[in-house]
């Protein structure tokens, strides 16, 4: 009789073992490998590597942006108050103008532009200078440029005056392209320009390109100009000897 119980209890603990149907535990699954096919979670995934094309092209600020963050150019530009948009190229890029630049009026858009100069962010910085100078070479530009130069000069000063290095150049070509469009009309601000120019001057850097702007400036105001810029650069040589 109790070897008959003991085969009894046998027979109880073995189905009430684990996987067994007798069991309410179910069978553990851990170190287990899974179903193939089966869906990987986002965490399972490798990371998305890069593009090459993220490499060659500049990190752009989305102009569509709404952030407070955003300067004045930046704003009025996202805002479409300048009439270009950007082109994006496999070389370079361009702006494309929505109107001929000789139908624009300069009074705002060539004095937002230079406002614009001290843009140190793409595609800000890029429209900008390079819209300025575009406007600058459209046909009658010299009779539209002369009239708001007390409007264009204090943001190319500004951009003169900025610490960062390439706005400072930005800046700079900005100034030689004004001179070759006014020409003499701005002689009575050289002063106020030249005191900006002439402390990048002194840096190794910057001193051939200065010297290069100084020699425009002369060549397109006169030779009275030269009096003016060697109160500022004592050292400056006249272009005419």
């Amino acid at each position: 009789m109790a070897s008959m119980n003991s085969s009894a209890k046998s027979r109880t603990n073995s189905l009430g073992s684990a996987g067994s149907r007798g069991s309410r535990t179910p069978p553990n699954s851990a170190g287990k490998k899974p179903v193939s096919g089966q869906t990987k979670t986002k965490s399972d995934r490798p990371p998305k590597s890069s593009r090459p094309s993220d490499r060659l092209n500049p990190k752009t600020v989305d102009h569509f942006s709404k952030s407070k963050d955003l300067s004045a150019f930046a704003s009025v530009y996202s805002n479409g108050g300048i009439p270009c948009r950007l082109v994006h190229g496999s070389v370079k890029h361009k702006i494309a103008w929505d109107t001929s630049p000789e139908m624009i009026h300069f009074d705002p858009v060539l004095v937002t532009l230079a406002e614009g100069l001290r843009e140190t962010v793409h595609p800000y910085m890029f429209v900008s200078c390079t819209g300025f100078k575009e406007l600058l070479e459209s046909h009658g530009a010299q009779q539209k440029a002369i009239p708001l130069l007390p409007k264009l000069v204090p943001p190319v000063r500004a951009a003169l005056t900025h610490p960062d290095a390439g706005v400072f150049e930005r800046g700079l070509n900005a100034l030689v392209q004004l001179s070759d469009v006014v020409g003499p009309a701005l002689n009575p601000y050289l002063k106020t320009l030249l005191m900006s120019l002439s402390k990048r001057m002194m840096e190794k850097t910057f001193k051939e390109k200065g010297t290069d702007a100084l020699h425009r400036l002369e060549q397109n105001g006169g030779k009275e100009v030269c009096v003016v810029i060697k109160l500022k650069v004592p050292t400056y040589s006249s272009i005419y000897g």
